[in-house]
């Protein structure tokens, strides 16, 4: 038997696909594997571009046997999509290395790839556990948000959503009316803060030719765009009490007024709001007027801040790195233990928004597979106001994740079940974790 055909024999009886290519990227071995994951046949891969072939989408960026080519580096466990014959696209991994002859010389590259659509599968499946209508969390606060979500929607009650900004009000409204019967019909968001109120109020409800200098002809306002569908109103404290007047008379009478109409025009239009603001304190200040806050409180969501659901931080910042992955195309795997406790020890006064830009920035900066502490800023990651005592000795990920379970622990009165209930993980799961990391549970008083 010879050397070739026992080298064909082995290679065919390997489950990752592989094949070699010589210098001009033209494929000169083509095995079983690689025939059945691209559904190419052997005789018609031989000879041909490995990209005409493969069709992957990092063939023309960022592609790894150029690589390997030019540094003599090999690529591991790079992840990629091909498209197959059937032009199905199909999640791999690829590894790639230099192919030598038998005098050590260079004469092309090797290339392996593993078929991962059940891995993907199983990953979406574990990530959608913590994700609804794009919202990302595993924080017990936010599971009961989302357990309520649905039945929010489909009534048509107006709602208010408070939380600081960078929170994910407008993911909330965005989800509400997705999840509502109006879902097919549009969803107008308005920032009541972003205009003047003269402005704001011709936006909100238009206005008539004529109806003042400028005004050669018609035009529709929001509410009229949102015909049929949901208006999010963002920062609603912030308009001034005229505005506040004839809102209210939209929410009480379901009709409205354009600027210089001499008759009403009805409102069929789901109403959200929210605000940043404690509106409960400036009617009591007389700055919000009450008639109208407990009109727009029919349906009341309170979004925690991302220091008070820390548990989500390390899903967000995978997230946001395949996510910037995705668009920049640099091969970011991840982020070290360092940086990630870091990124847990920090207060986020910006929230969600402020550490999504935190990682975009890191992204810029790093040249290697992994973010570390040098990426992050000062703040984040060095003498700030956030690295207080309590949270200096938090230099580990393992530090970080044994004062996460501590707290969780005592927040469900070291009810071991409960707490696993809560975190969504398997009871064993958190008995190996409470051992592994040291914590000592109290003797029932």
């Amino acid at each position: 038997m010879s050397g070739i055909r026992e080298q064909d024999i082995i290679l065919d009886s390997i489950t990752d696909g592989v094949f070699t290519v010589d210098h001009d990227w033209r494929i000169t071995s083509f095995n079983r594997a690689a025939e059945e994951i691209t559904g190419v046949p052997r005789a018609e891969a031989i000879g041909q571009l490995c990209k005409d072939v493969l069709k992957a989408d990092i063939c023309e960026r960022n592609c790894a046997i150029r690589q390997t080519l030019k540094t003599g580096e090999p690529v591991r466990d790079r992840a990629a999509t091909i498209i197959n014959a059937d032009g199905e696209r199909a999640p791999v991994s690829i590894s790639t290395a230099i192919l030598r002859d038998a005098g050590g010389r260079a004469i092309g590259a090797v290339e392996t790839f593993r078929d991962i659509s059940l891995v993907e599968k199983l990953r979406k499946k574990i990530e959608q556990k913590y994700t609804f209508e794009d919202i990302i969390s595993r924080n017990h606060r936010m599971y009961e948000l989302f357990d309520i979500l649905p039945d929010v929607a489909e009534s048509l009650s107006t709602v208010l959503i408070e939380g600081e900004s960078g929170t994910g009000k407008e993911l909330f409204a965005r989800a509400i009316h997705h999840l509502s019967p109006r879902k097919n019909r549009p969803l107008v968001i308005v920032n009541c803060g972003a205009m003047p109120d003269t402005l704001l109020e011709s936006e909100l409800f238009g206005y008539k030719a004529g109806a003042f200098t400028d005004a050669k002809r018609d035009k529709p306002g929001r509410f009229k765009l949102a015909e049929g569908g949901t208006i999010f109103l963002d920062e609603i404290g912030d308009i001034s009490p005229a505005l506040q007047v004839r809102l209210l008379r939209v929410l009480q009478e379901k009709t409205y007024e354009p600027l210089g109409a001499v008759k009403s025009e009805r409102a069929d239009v789901r109403i959200l709001v929210a605000t940043n603001r404690d509106l409960l304190d400036m009617v009591r200040q007389g700055k919000f007027r009450e008639d109208l806050y407990y009109r727009i409180n029919v349906i009341r969501l309170e979004l925690p801040p991302l220091r008070e659901r820390k548990e989500d931080i390390p899903l967000l910042v995978d997230y946001f790195i395949k996510t910037f992955d995705s668009v920049q195309n640099k091969g970011i795997e991840g982020i070290s233990d360092e940086a990630l406790a870091c990124l847990m020890a920090y207060d986020y006064p910006g929230n969600v928004r402020e550490l999504e830009n935190i990682i975009e920035r890191s992204f810029i900066l790093c040249k290697s597979k992994l973010i570390t502490p040098a990426h992050l800023p000062e703040p984040v990651c060095g003498p700030g106001p956030s690295h207080d005592a309590e949270s200096a000795d938090a230099t580990t990920f393992k530090d970080v994740e044994a004062a996460f379970l501590l707290n969780a622990l005592k927040r469900n009165g070291w009810n071991r079940l409960q707490t696993a209930r809560e975190l969504g993980i398997h009871k064993s799961t958190l008995f190996r974790k409470i051992k592994s990391l040291g914590i000592e549970i109290p003797d029932k008083q």
